[in-house]
């Protein structure tokens, strides 16, 4: 029987654990300092009142206000948890407490118990959040006492029908291990400087989840997690067929178009014309009503849309349209997890068909040095399941000299590799465009001259009078000079 599934109220951590807490159980969340430990217990508590639910916040540490305070800055309802603040008050300091004969822990255990007791007996809460666990320690003598009072204490609340989320910080000088073990599920809150803030499970009973280190944010608004991308768990059918470009010689270059779901790399250097090139895609998508969105990690938008305008891309009225969307990105600001999000936000309910990253070298400084690869890999894969067409705009840093595709090792993601390049003719500079790679159909061997005018892109007929074009200064063969 499939058992039932509460909500965290965090819709990214509801994905990482396939929908949810399962309910009636006790899960561990653990990390240092400000990790956001409290802020998941809100969550999940007030995702229980909207439900309608009796919800309980256990306090052994913060006090209650402080917290009740903190969860209205975030904007959640606080007047409908119910606290048990069993923090230190000031009194415990003012007033002089001594144990002559019996530990404070043996002193102390049994009102503590008692208290929490009488709570949840009359409350009956459905969730309940224990800030923190670790609390626990000082009201037991040994070891062994805290493991058997803390299975003891999970199995009265669990017995009552309450699902239990419970903290601690666990760290080298304060191990939490056997908390660990006693759980159903451990849910990790991490933050160093290097990869920013990540949560990553490591124990689910009864259920699979989502594994691996997934990005997370604190906000004015609670916590926001943003799973990594699986591009095997999602799928759409569609049809690859051959998308135009609105430039028939182009099309011809290209044996028709690119089809639907591949993947495209146009390469080259600086300013030779490789984001115009797939604009014009758009731009002939846009006539078929499709929507196209651009990701700039580099231009501002302005600066994009105006040189597309002049050279006949009508991007403001496709903006207008809603078959454009141009979106910047500062790359040290998102985490890969947070971009694919954007992403998959602009694909599932935006319903975007060609996607263009502007460009693979910006969107690498988002990467906070992990694996460039292995990130555009997932996403490249999760939009071609999804019938999306990809753009990855590459630059290279030679101008002329000898020819190379990129230079970070991705051609092998690409189903089409299209290449401008510039040429060095009888002391002018010139472009020629050609095709290295496609893998769905067969493609024109020849290079063509390419003029990008304020009349749009102009594709010439085959150069098949020149030999060493790749090379960048290219020598005429077998014409004489007035025919060339």
């Amino acid at each position: 029987m499939l058992q039932d599934r509460l909500s965290t109220g965090i819709s990214g951590l509801d994905e990482v654990l396939h929908t949810g807490l399962l309910s009636g159980r006790a899960y561990l969340v653990r990390g240092g300092p400000g990790t956001g430990k409290t802020t998941l217990g809100l969550h999940f508590l007030a995702d229980g009142i909207a439900k309608g639910e009796q919800v309980l916040y256990i306090t052994l540490g913060e006090p209650a206000e402080q917290i009740r305070l903190n969860a209205e800055q975030l904007g959640f309802n606080s007047q409908e948890i119910t606290f048990l603040d069993l923090s230190p008050s000031s009194e415990f300091f003012t007033e002089i407490q001594t144990y002559d004969i019996f530990s404070p822990a043996e002193v102390e255990r049994e009102p503590t118990t008692q208290r929490i007791i009488q709570q949840v007996e009359s409350l009956k809460p459905t969730r309940v959040v224990l800030d923190a666990m670790t609390q626990f320690r000082y009201l037991s003598t040994d070891p062994f006492q805290f493991r058997k009072q803390v299975l003891s204490f999970m199995r009265f609340l669990l017995e009552q029908g309450a699902t239990v989320v419970f903290t601690s910080e666990g760290s080298f000088a304060s191990p939490d291990d056997d908390l660990q073990f006693m759980s159903d599920g451990v849910i990790n809150l991490n933050s160093d400087s290097a990869h920013g803030r990540t949560l990553n499970v490591t124990k689910f009973r009864g259920s699979d989840f989502r594994r691996g280190f997934h990005s997370m944010r604190l906000t004015d608004k609670g916590m926001e997690v943003y799973p990594r991308l699986q591009p095997e768990v999602y799928k759409r059918e569609f049809i690859t067929k051959a998308m135009s470009s609105g430039v028939p010689e182009l099309d011809e270059l290209l044996h028709g178009g690119l089809e639907r779901g591949t993947v495209t790399i146009f390469t080259g250097s600086t300013g030779v014309g490789k984001t115009t090139l797939g604009l014009q895609f758009m731009k002939e998508a846009a006539g078929r009503g499709e929507r196209s969105v651009i990701y700039s990690f580099e231009e501002p938008e302005e600066i994009m849309l105006h040189r597309a305008e002049s050279v006949n891309i009508p991007v403001h009225t496709m903006r207008d349209r809603g078959t454009l969307s141009v979106v910047p990105i500062e790359p040290l600001h998102y985490s890969p997890d947070e971009f694919a999000n954007l992403v998959r936000q602009e694909v599932e309910e935006k319903k975007a068909r060609i996607v263009m990253i502007d460009s693979v070298s910006g969107y690498r400084l988002s990467l906070r040095g992990e694996d460039l690869v292995s990130h555009l890999h997932a996403l490249c894969k999760y939009l071609q399941n999804m019938g999306v067409t990809v753009l990855l705009i590459n630059e290279v840093e030679s101008v002329t000299g000898d020819f190379r595709v990129t230079d970070v090792g991705i051609s092998y993601l690409a189903d089409n590799i299209v290449f401008i390049r510039y040429l060095e003719l009888e002391g002018e500079m010139r472009k020629a465009i050609g095709v290295l790679k496609k893998r769905l159909s067969d493609f024109e061997k020849t290079l063509r001259e390419v003029e990008i005018s304020r009349y749009g892109i102009k594709v010439g007929k085959p150069l098949t009078g020149l030999r060493g074009i790749l090379s960048g200064t290219p020598e005429w063969v077998g014409k004489p000079k007035n025919e060339r």
